[in-house]
């Protein structure tokens, strides 16, 4: 498998997937960061926007992506989402509210 450089604009990321849920843990979307996608780990959840969700009132409906590995980094840090292959997925960080993991930093800054 290749290293993937993955951006925003590389994806269809709306207001309805800045966070994604896997296993009971927020992860958010992280731009610009070089990583190598692994296997396939299952399904990540994110409710839908207010501007595409239901408009009477009822529950939002939940959008769901495929979720990967990132090689190198634990899935209670960071997972790759979106597309419909390992390639095409954009990486997804742990949000602990206080700023991303260090292994995640280490993969936008390069060192």
């Amino acid at each position: 498998m290749s290293v993937v450089a993955c951006t925003a604009a590389d994806s269809a990321v709306d207001c309805a997937a800045s966070v994604f849920t896997y296993q009971d843990r927020s992860y958010v979307g992280v731009p610009d960061a070089i990583f190598t996608p692994g296997k396939k780990l299952g399904v990540a959840t994110t409710p839908t926007c207010e501007d595409t969700g239901a408009q009477d009132g009822s529950e939002e409906p939940l959008t769901t992506e495929t979720a990967y590995e990132v090689d190198g980094i634990s899935p209670g840090v960071a997972i790759a989402l979106y597309g419909d292959t390992p390639e095409t997925a954009t990486l997804f960080a742990l949000d602990s509210g206080s700023g991303l993991p260090r292994e995640v930093r280490k993969l936008i800054d390069g060192s």
